[in-house]
């Protein structure tokens, strides 16, 4: 296996290449000549391959840069709701390939597994070396310890899967997954923490400091959804007055925009409604965007993370509400604190497979021998 150093720069090439060996130098803080004694074998055992010759702007002969091999396969991502899977094929670098969905027949373990399974099959993605799959609620060692979208407690999917596909099967949390992708392959590359906001069907909280994802029981309890922003709010189904669930989901904002109206109306709807000027819709994107600054400049206060991913299928009406989002979420600041950035990631739901790819990515990286 390699060594943690061999890792480091082999993670540092993955998450920011290609790079000069002058920069992949300064990244680590290593010697020209610790680089070298680092990297040989890497190239040697065909991890990383030197690319045309470049140069970078340093004195001397151009340097040829280093990158993760074409070789390294591809790698699947697999998010869970309740009646629907979402599919993604990437590279190693969990740039999107292919994608596919579709509704689940049932939501009995053996038939989501059928359902993986197929999809993997009608996708037909070439050399697999891995797949990750998300959901939400409790995971712990490839085991669903808790998944209250999908009815299951202890269900060892992962084990399941793997012995279906013959291949490396990774499970975990969406938000955490979604937070892996982010830090690895996101806007969190450069950034040495961040919090990260996902609004959607419900509404969740991921953080990463210091470089390292946190991950505890209560990562996929859905905890946030719950936070009281307007004490004047509507209610949520659990009764809560003005919180995150009851102003921020889309079941939520597509009830209330229904209710004005008088008729149905959907969440896409309520989007385009609201862009168009609807009164009643505008009002309630209104509503929203102060519920959501609200909501980050609390994510912000208690971390200590002035950056801030904002991320889900909900991320689409940001842009609508975008001046309110942040003049409320500057009320909620200390005037001396630091500026909070918001980086809203656009990709809608598929980001939620993609950062289930991004989880099967790490473990390959693991599991990486310089023995081949």
């Amino acid at each position: 296996m390699l060594t943690e150093s061999e890792a480091a720069v082999a993670r540092a090439v993955l998450t920011h290449g290609p790079l000069s060996r002058s920069a992949l130098s300064a990244r680590l803080r290593l010697s020209p000549p610790s680089l070298t004694r680092l990297t040989r074998p890497l190239v040697d055992a065909g991890i990383l391959v030197e690319l045309d010759e470049d140069g970078d702007g340093s004195v001397g002969r151009p340097s040829r840069p280093l990158d993760i091999s074409p070789a390294a396969g591809t790698f699947v991502g697999v998010k869970l709701t309740g009646d629907h899977l979402y599919l993604v094929a990437t590279d190693i670098r969990a740039a999107v390939r292919g994608r596919s969905d579709r509704p689940l027949a049932a939501s009995t373990p053996g038939a989501v597994v059928d359902a993986i399974t197929a999809s993997v099959a009608d996708l037909e993605p070439s050399d697999v070396r891995g797949l990750g799959v998300s959901l939400g609620g409790h995971v712990a060692a490839g085991v669903a310890v808790d998944a209250p979208f999908l009815g299951w407690r202890d269900v060892s999917l992962a084990d399941q899967l793997a012995a279906r596909l013959g291949i490396p099967v990774t499970l975990e949390n969406d938000v955490v997954a979604l937070a892996e992708a982010e830090r690895w392959f996101g806007v969190g590359r450069d950034l040495p923490g961040f919090a990260i906001v996902t609004v959607g069907a419900g509404v969740g909280f991921g953080l990463v400091v210091d470089g390292r994802t946190v991950r505890t029981p209560d990562a996929g309890a859905g905890t946030v959804g719950h936070l009281p922003l307007v004490p004047s709010g509507p209610s949520c189904p659990e009764g809560h007055r003005g919180c995150a669930a009851a102003l921020l989901t889309t079941t939520a904002i597509s009830a209330r925009v229904s209710q004005a109206h008088g008729r149905r109306v959907g969440y896409d709807e309520a989007v385009s409604l609201a862009r168009d000027g609807d009164p009643a819709a505008r009002k309630v994107m209104d509503a929203a965007g102060d519920a959501l600054g609200n909501l980050c400049a609390l994510a912000a206060n208690l971390t200590l993370q002035s950056d801030i991913v904002l991320a889900g299928e909900g991320v689409e009406a940001f842009e609508l509400v975008r001046d309110r989002v942040e003049r409320s979420l500057a009320r909620g600041r200390e005037r001396s604190a630091s500026t909070v950035s918001i980086h809203p990631d656009r990709s809608g739901f598929s980001a939620w497979a993609r950062g289930a790819a991004a989880v099967a990515i790490q473990a390959a990286m693991g599991r990486i021998s310089l023995d081949g």
